[in-house]
């Protein structure tokens, strides 16, 4: 019967939530209704704890209730609020924060938040990057592998601020398995050329890099090689972050496309991708007109495309074809004392232009 109430009753505030997300009567009155159930002491109200001390309120605040309505009382959450505190978190992050993972608020400060600070200050990070920290990955914080984990990135990443870049992108780092995923990644990413900030760089804007499938990232490396661009090479990382986990069939099309469409070469679409990895998000239709114009009008030669990527990405704005027919004009009529590339004309500024130009 107990089950039954309570399986009604998470169905009732699922749809309160839903229909009336702001409804602070009619959520306390469902709580009060439900606290013969879960509340092991009536005197402390967990529903109130939770919307008016820690500030959260509907579907967070329900999520959060569910987690905590053993409390028995605010002793152990009123200490990691001001642990929070201590550690420099506003409110409003604390609030997030327990919104994140409200078992947070049951963690024991002096056997498990306090020493885990001291022993990653002992790895070089400050207090406020321990608070970002906190921020971006609570539930692993409160992990026992946490330490250990940021031993083997804080080196690979260089610095604190690296970390937590990549920790925003993919905080899953701190919770993937060192020993059968990161490592191994790791490793063979270094027999493969790259040094240590080449694949904290990689990793950043590849966010599944080193806790995929070390298969996975073994067939990525293999996609990259036949696009013509060898392991050990210069723009062998370049190539890894244009491949991304992109399926063999789905790249071998899009580059096909590529070289059809800019008349490209194999050597050449592979420098093309290298330095302009967008290449291969960009709709056709898009890379149709830029290249109708710029083979077409601009005369550009498709090797210089691929060269010069800065050109590539900025040729469709409607100000850079004002520019090129601005230049054409002058050079037609002598007006151009020298001879200007377009890879310079396209990136110029435009109060720079403007000066020279017009």
């Amino acid at each position: 019967m107990l089950r039954l109430r309570s399986s009604i009753l998470t169905q009732a505030l699922s749809s309160s939530s839903a229909a009336f997300p702001n409804n602070s009567s009619l959520h306390r009155l469902l709580f009060a209704t439900a606290a013969p159930l879960s509340s092991p002491n009536p005197s402390f109200a967990v529903w109130d704890y939770v919307e008016d001390t820690c500030g959260l309120n509907g579907r967070k605040a329900f999520r959060a209730y569910a987690k905590l309505s053993h409390l028995n009382s605010s002793s152990k959450p009123d200490a990691v609020r001001a642990f929070l505190a201590d550690l420099g978190l506003s409110s409003g992050s604390v609030a997030a924060l327990i919104a994140r993972d409200p078992e947070f608020l049951c963690a024991k400060v002096d056997k498990t938040l306090s020493p885990k600070v001291a022993e990653i200050t002992g790895l070089g990070m400050s207090r406020p990057d321990i608070a970002r920290l906190l921020s971006l990955a609570p539930k692993q914080f409160r992990s026992s592998s946490i330490v250990s984990k940021l031993q083997h990135y804080l080196p690979l990443f260089g610095s604190s601020e690296n970390l937590l870049r990549a920790l925003r992108r993919n905080a899953y780092l701190l919770s993937s398995d060192l020993d059968k995923a990161v490592k191994p990644n790791t490793e063979f990413l270094r027999e493969c050329g790259l040094c240590d900030a080449e694949i904290a760089n990689l990793c950043i804007h590849v966010k599944w890099m080193l806790t995929s499938n070390p298969e996975r990232v073994r067939t990525m490396v293999a996609i990259a090689e036949g696009l013509g661009v060898p392991r050990g090479s210069r723009m062998f990382g370049q190539a890894l972050r244009a491949v991304g986990f992109r399926t063999k069939e789905n790249l071998t099309a899009k580059v096909e496309y590529l070289k059809n469409t800019f008349r490209w070469s194999d050597a050449g679409v592979a420098i093309a991708i290298c330095r302009a990895s967008m290449l291969l998000s960009m709709p056709k239709d898009l890379l149709q007109r830029r290249a109708n114009f710029l083979i077409s009008v601009v005369r550009v030669e498709p090797a210089y495309i691929a060269s010069n990527f800065n050109f590539m990405l900025y040729c469709g704005e409607a100000q850079v074809r004002a520019r090129h027919y601005v230049v054409k004009f002058l050079k037609e009529n002598g007006l151009l004392d020298r001879e200007w590339s377009h890879n310079t004309i396209v990136t110029m500024l435009e109060k720079v232009f403007m000066e020279k130009f017009i």
